[in-house]
């Protein structure tokens, strides 16, 4: 009977994973931490009475959320004490995919946000939750929800995304920085970055990256000359292109890591951003798909 119950509330649960999946993402940025807070998620939907629940989806929304509120608090201790620059947990998003609206500098600009800020700003911009719901979720009062998200769009206006971007000239404007990195095309190179372009790293302590932001062209310049006497010795292996959250970039084999991720920002057809992740446990879960 147990073995019945389970595989019941599976069968409500199951599809509802990915749309979960995505909310506890984009609340943690960490794709290990959403997966974790999802299947606790489902832990509890067994224990509940689920013949009382006349929306499931809201429900779990629900309970993913607070779980999400109650796992920032420990995440924020650990980041403040995180060695170099710290990005979000690489998704490579399939080819069919149009770009993510919650993209890498979004990611990043949520995590000034309070965790109740964060909470309704992405319930409601992005998940398109009602101020009523969120209000349930969050233990507050719609009026003051709507506060929270409004506050939270001013924090993070200037990291939206300000034009979509066609898929496959973004991911065009990749292959040609992989191409004059890659090749020691400094010339190229230059061609494809805005003055005031930036470069991130995250090496979590784990492997040699960037402490800081590198920021302005002649200093990314000078950072690229001198990987590209790396690269001269031993050439990086591409895996694949493709979107990053939500940006245009390619997947590398490099001669001291596994794996590399580089996602490229890009306003009026230069490279605002470089946003690259060498930190090897954060490229684990690389192999076993992508969240949408």
């Amino acid at each position: 009977m147990a073995g019945a119950s389970s595989q019941e509330a599976a069968a409500t649960f199951d599809p509802l994973r990915p749309s979960l999946v995505r909310v506890a993402y984009r609340m943690l940025g960490s794709v290990a931490d959403a997966e974790d807070v999802v299947q606790d998620a489902f832990l509890r939907w067994l224990d509940v009475d689920r013949a009382a629940v006349r929306e499931p989806a809201a429900f779990l929304r629900q309970v993913v959320t607070r779980l999400c509120l109650d796992r920032l608090k420990s995440v924020r201790r650990e980041r403040e004490t995180y060695i170099g620059t710290w990005l979000p947990e690489p998704v490579v998003e399939s080819g069919e995919d149009e770009l993510d609206d919650v993209t890498l500098p979004l990611l990043m600009a949520l995590e000034r946000l309070s965790p109740l800020e964060r909470a309704a700003f992405l319930l409601h911009d992005v998940f398109g939750v009602s101020f009523d719901e969120i209000a349930e979720t969050i233990g507050r009062e719609p009026t003051t929800c709507r506060q929270l998200a409004s506050r939270a769009r001013t924090h993070v206006r200037a990291a939206r995304p300000r034009f979509h971007m066609p898929r496959e000239r973004g991911l065009e404007i990749a292959a040609a920085f992989f191409a004059a990195s890659r090749n020691g095309d400094m010339q190229q190179l230059r061609s494809l970055l805005a003055n005031d372009v930036t470069a991130y790293a995250d090496g979590g302590g784990k492997i040699p990256a960037a402490m800081q932001p590198i920021v302005g062209l002649e200093n990314v310049m000078r950072h690229h000359e001198a990987l590209a006497r790396i690269y001269a010795e031993s050439m990086s292996q591409l895996v694949q292109y493709g979107l990053i959250n939500g940006l245009p970039g390619f997947v590398t084999v490099e001669h001291d890591n596994p794996l590399q991720t580089t996602a490229l920002q890009i306003e009026d057809d230069k490279i605002v951003g470089i946003y690259v992740m060498r930190n090897p446990d954060k490229l684990r879960h690389l192999g076993g798909g992508a969240i949408h």
